[in-house]
């Protein structure tokens, strides 16, 4: 089977200079997830070093045994914070890695318990990012979830905040040379920073290779699988990975009411779904989040009615604001088979624990950009999944045509 991971030679071979020496600053939500990165990261490092396969790493900071700088944010009583560095980050590249949807953690407000909330977590990335300012040689900031990503269009006819923009205008203010946003809920949002650097991994080679490791019994083929969108907005992503698996689509559009709507937003009649019959297949529904479940649960028992045969629900964000009930009951009854998401955002133990669930680890892809943005290469092959995808499923069809010849 094919490496999950792309390799370094392409990288090594070009040579290219360190920016500055990595310093990896992480947000008190999250200093799990950053570890592993830093692990991994020194672990690359550590056998170009040993092998002496590029001629820079000899250069001051290229090899630590963690990057992560040593840091703390500090509340007051009344809520307010402050966050400090115990060392310099002057000529260091500095990437920030942050979690805004992270609830695990307190904070005490005139003796009340108030839980972090994206706000308080932008907040405090604004702090780090003013502390680096003036300092640091570059600020890269890595923010998998997008704070304020679906805030992106007003309304119809009412007056709405812009609030996706006034944060990417922000961050740019304040000197963010690049950032990086994983499966954004929609890729037009560096049109509000023109001359930032953007960069939007997928997580869908991660996920299509840990859902097949996790289940073996799924054929990826035209006649027994489908991909489907569990609504209009979502056509692209489930576009891109019907293209890419060379799966028939499915689309669920919703029916609304325009004549009666309520306060400008016109109600959802039903459920409308276009596609092949879906009777004795393997289904793979694709969403950027997933959020209450309230979709999910409408199209899967849609789908079930139709004869569907296992209904896997593919999403790089599991927020899951309703709890976990619903998801339990859909399991037991077997409206799904898998709940498939990433470890890009926090998920209490509780989550880890369910059977349904599947948890993506994308550790070694975020090292992996570092990596790169680290030299100012272009990361276009490794964001763009395409190459990725389509090597591990050939690979996977010359295994099953080798296993079929043997037995």
């Amino acid at each position: 089977m094919l490496s999950t991971e792309t390799s370094d030679a392409t990288y090594n071979d070009l040579r290219l200079e360190p920016f500055g020496p990595i310093g990896i600053i992480s947000h008190t939500a999250n200093k799990d997830f950053v570890q592993m990165v830093s692990n991994i990261l020194y672990e690359k490092r550590l056998s170009r070093f040993q092998n002496n396969s590029n001629p820079y790493v000899n250069n001051p900071g290229y090899l630590r045994s963690s990057y992560i700088f040593d840091s703390d944010l500090v509340r007051f009583g009344t809520g307010e914070g402050k966050f400090q560095l115990a060392e310099s980050t002057r000529g260091h590249d500095i990437y920030i890695i942050t979690d805004v949807l992270s609830y695990n953690q307190t904070i005490s407000i005139n003796g009340e318990i108030h839980i972090t909330s994206p706000d308080d977590h932008y907040r405090d990335l604004l702090r780090i990012i003013s502390t680096c300012a003036g300092k640091a040689r570059r600020i890269n900031v890595i923010i998998p979830f997008m704070y304020e990503g679906i805030q992106i269009v007003r309304g119809s006819k009412l007056d709405e905040s812009l609030d996706c923009a006034a944060v990417l205008r922000q961050l740019y203010s304040l000197g963010v040379a690049n950032i990086v946003i994983f499966d954004p809920h929609d890729t037009r949002i560096d049109n509000a920073v023109p001359l930032m650097s953007i960069e939007k991994p997928r997580s869908a080679y991660k996920i299509i290779s840990t859902l097949i490791s996790k289940f073996g019994s799924i054929t990826l083929s035209p006649d027994s699988s489908m991909v489907i969108s569990p609504d209009e907005t979502g056509i692209s992503r489930a576009v891109f990975y019907a293209s890419m698996l060379n799966l028939p689509l499915g689309i669920f559009y919703r029916e609304r009411d325009y004549v009666n709507a309520h306060n400008d937003k016109p109600q959802v009649k039903s459920y409308k779904f276009i596609g092949n019959d879906v009777k004795g297949k393997d289904l793979l529904i694709i969403d950027d989040m997933i959020n209450t479940g309230n979709t999910m649960m409408t199209t899967a028992s849609i789908l079930k009615e139709q004869g569907a045969r296992d209904i896997y629900y593919l999403a790089p964000f599991g927020l899951f604001t309703n709890g976990y009930e619903e998801f339990d009951k859909a399991y037991e009854d077997g409206l799904i088979k898998a709940v498939v998401c990433t470890n890009l955002i926090y998920r209490p133990q509780e989550l880890l624990n369910k059977e349904w669930y599947v948890d993506v680890n994308l550790t070694p892809y975020v090292a992996r950009i570092i990596d790169a943005l680290n030299v100012d290469e272009s990361v276009s092959n490794l964001i763009n999944s395409t190459s990725r995808i389509t090597d591990f499923l050939d690979q996977i069809r010359i295994d099953e045509f080798i296993d079929d010849i043997i037995y």
